[in-house]
């Protein structure tokens, strides 16, 4: 009796991944073409026992081409792929950041990695619930979960009208927001570098503003400036990245941080960039395939500009790809700087007071993004 459950088991079994193995490469064939990058796109299908294919993607293409490619191959399948938005948002699939920095998270829960941040008043695709957790995609395409706490949910109408919105911006690396036109009244919120808020009226000290869901308060004019007189006064330079670099030195390392609440080394770099209008990928292994080539033959930099970015890690060998792991800023003089522990100049120079002989070993290339559209 118990060879015949055993013959049985194992004849279920070996039947069901052969109904679902004949899928797998197609699977991944779409996912490689249309979703090589987990963080800025949604393909998540696998094929079960029963070739019935489950998942998500916020890719309606990518899904198309695979049950296409599927049915030319004679392989049958049910589709259960839900498309996002998912169905539970209703007309709510868009949400503008209502707090200073809201924390970007790669599971939907607390204690799940910091993936990423984002700004108060930056605008987010989103595509999925958990309870109270919502998966948002950021203007940089980057997709993580964010909790109710730091969003305002919006239609597509409302976030027209947030978006149509007069802003200011904020522009010092710290501050806040009063609940009346007088630094002694209480606060709202605390504000930083690169929160926008809708501006409602102007006074000789302060901007009246408004937050996305709807509260107001008032911003001293002396520590932000209209968006609008902002964007038109940048002229991102050498000098400018340096100058704004520097402003951030001794702010801690914080991995998944792209604030000066704490960054790491790819949110510092991404920071430094936003501030001066030019907007970066999240990670450094996305940086590196921005911007052009400097040579850096034998790691001799004289080649390099201040601003110009800097990877590290690890070379590609027989058996393993190259990892970049880790970005820095060239600010001239043969130094760089970077999160590593905290915000701090790095010099290239063996002998020098800050030499960094760890990151000089694992120096892969040199990227110039200034210029570039």
């Amino acid at each position: 009796m118990r060879s015949k459950f055993l013959f049985l088991f194992f004849f279920l079994l070996s039947t069901a991944v052969s109904v679902a193995q004949p899928a797998k490469p197609v699977i991944d064939a779409i996912r490689k073409q249309y979703a090589p990058d987990a963080r800025t796109a949604i393909f998540r299908v696998e094929a079960d026992s029963t070739a019935t294919l489950k998942g998500k993607t916020n890719l309606p293409d990518a899904k198309q081409a695979l049950t296409t490619q599927l049915q030319q191959q004679g392989i049958r399948f049910q589709d259960q792929i839900e498309v996002l938005p998912a169905a539970v948002l209703g007309e709510q699939t868009y949400a503008v950041v209502n707090v200073s920095v809201a924390n970007l998270r790669s599971q939907p829960r607390d204690a799940a990695e910091l993936a990423t941040q984002a700004l108060l008043g930056m605008p987010l695709q989103i595509w999925d619930k958990e309870r109270g957790w919502y998966l948002a995609q950021t203007p940089d395409q980057y997709i993580a979960w964010v909790d109710f706490g730091g969003i305002q949910r919006m239609t597509k109408a409302e976030y027209d009208r947030w978006q149509q919105a007069d802003k200011i911006i904020f522009t010092r690396p710290f501050g806040f927001c009063y609940s009346e036109s007088n630094e002694q009244s209480q606060t709202v919120s605390d504000l930083v570098a690169g929160d926008q808020l809708a501006l409602e009226k102007e006074a000789k000290q302060f901007y009246q503003v408004r937050y996305p869901d709807g509260r107001t308060g008032y911003v001293l004019k002396k520590e932000a400036q209209r968006y609008d007189r902002w964007v038109a006064s940048l002229h991102p330079n050498e000098e400018t990245l340096v100058s704004t670099a520097k402003t951030m030195m001794g702010i801690p390392y914080l991995w998944g941080g792209t604030s000066v609440k704490g960054m790491d080394c790819s949110g510092f770099t991404k920071t430094v960039y936003l501030l001066n209008g030019i907007t970066l990928p999240r990670d450094a292994s996305q940086q590196v395939y921005t911007g052009d080539l400097i040579p850096t033959p034998n790691k001799d930099f004289s080649q390099l500009k201040p601003g110009d970015l800097l990877f590290f890690g690890e070379t590609a060998t027989s058996e393993k790809p190259e990892r970049v792991v880790h970005v820095g800023m060239w600010i001239g003089n043969n130094e760089f700087i970077h999160a590593s522990g905290k915000i701090r100049i790095s010099s290239m120079t063996p002998g020098a007071p800050n030499f960094d002989e760890p990151e000089r070993n694992r120096f892969l290339r040199a990227k110039r993004v200034l210029g570039k559209n």
